[in-house]
């Protein structure tokens, strides 16, 4: 977590089935340059951007918690090069880091093999989402992190010229990660958070209360459409308010295919490399894909969640899951 700078917001069948699951540096540090009032640039490694033609990716990963997992980021790294050559990194921020270093996850990047440089960029507000020194950095970048912090600044740059330069990442074969707000940001259904985080207990009781909140129409990453990312996963006992997520896209018309997967992954170096043919491998201790394939029996304002058969697929280190050839609706998932 970063404590803020500067902040946007305030950071029953299903109940029992829920609970049952449950319980189941390198270069040097250039002075910071205030880019714009309420956007800080530190940036670490090559002063020059790397010049290359074509990348060999996409590539992403989702993190439990705000730390690069230096396991999954080599792989995206070595996917996007092909195994030859450098990147350029941009970490995004909402707000600046506390402890011994301004830039950690740059600080983990510039340790690994391949990266030319990493920029971290603290961007506060929606309007510094169209500040142009940062959507520099972000469109010759082949790599985009999003620090944890509070996902919903993340999805306040909808709109801003810096969602589409993140776009344009991805598009000529770079790569997105993150982790906690950074991991949620990259889903294509975002529990935005800008009302309050909400819990299990309270979203079981109610899909609709206030505090569950979504974005949509942020980012569509290849081979990653209708999901809803969760972060922290076991430790803050998170599946039941990914089952009330799923319920709320699935009713509220939210994904494009009438079934929602929520993708929740644990803290504590849990991370989902997810390569250019989407398939994902996890790293570190526990994911969960959750899958809504139809309608809730019961889904409405003030009333507790019902919504039977769930199907639930746990990865555990080393495992992976297919998301461009999903299991079929009918298939019965592995424990």
């Amino acid at each position: 977590m970063r404590p803020a700078l500067s902040r946007l917001g305030s950071a029953r069948s299903a109940t029992l089935l829920a609970l049952a699951l449950t319980a189941a540096g390198a270069g040097a540090v250039a002075a910071p340059q205030a880019a714009h009032a309420s956007v800080t640039r530190i940036r670490l490694g090559g002063s020059s951007d790397v010049s290359r033609t074509s990348w060999s990716g996409p590539a992403f990963t989702f993190n439990g918690d705000g730390a690069v997992v230096p396991a999954t980021a080599a792989k995206a790294i070595a996917a996007i090069t092909g195994g030859s050559g450098s990147i350029d990194v941009t970490v995004l921020a909402d707000s600046a880091a506390t402890g011994s270093s301004q830039t950690p996850e740059c600080d983990v990047f510039m340790g690994l093999s391949g990266v030319n440089s990493c920029t971290t960029d603290v961007v506060t507000s929606a309007a510094d989402g169209n500040n142009a020194q940062v959507n520099t950095d972000v469109r010759n970048a082949e790599f985009v992190y999003f620090a944890g912090g509070n996902q919903c600044v993340y999805a306040s740059w909808k709109g801003t010229s810096l969602q589409s330069s993140v776009q344009s990442v991805i598009a000529k074969g770079g790569g997105s990660g993150g982790g906690s707000a950074g991991h949620h940001i990259n889903s294509a259904v975002v529990y935005d958070a800008c009302t309050a985080s909400t819990d299990s207990a309270t979203a079981l009781a109610d899909p609709y209360d206030s505090s569950v909140t979504f974005t949509t129409g942020m980012f569509a990453w290849p081979n990653y459409a209708d999901t809803i990312n969760d972060s922290h996963f076991v430790t803050r006992d998170r599946m039941g308010r990914t089952m009330a997520f799923v319920a709320r896209a699935v009713k509220d018309g939210l994904t494009t295919s009438g079934k929602a997967w929520g993708v929740g992954v644990e803290q504590g170096g849990g991370s989902l490399f997810l390569d250019k043919n989407g398939l994902a491998t996890l790293s570190g201790s526990d994911a969960y894909v959750v899958l809504g394939d139809h309608q809730p029996e019961q889904a409405v304002s003030g009333r507790p969640l019902t919504y039977s058969n769930f199907k639930i697929w746990h990865l555990t280190a080393g495992q992976t899951f297919d998301f461009k050839n999903r299991p079929a609706a009918a298939t019965t998932p592995a424990a």
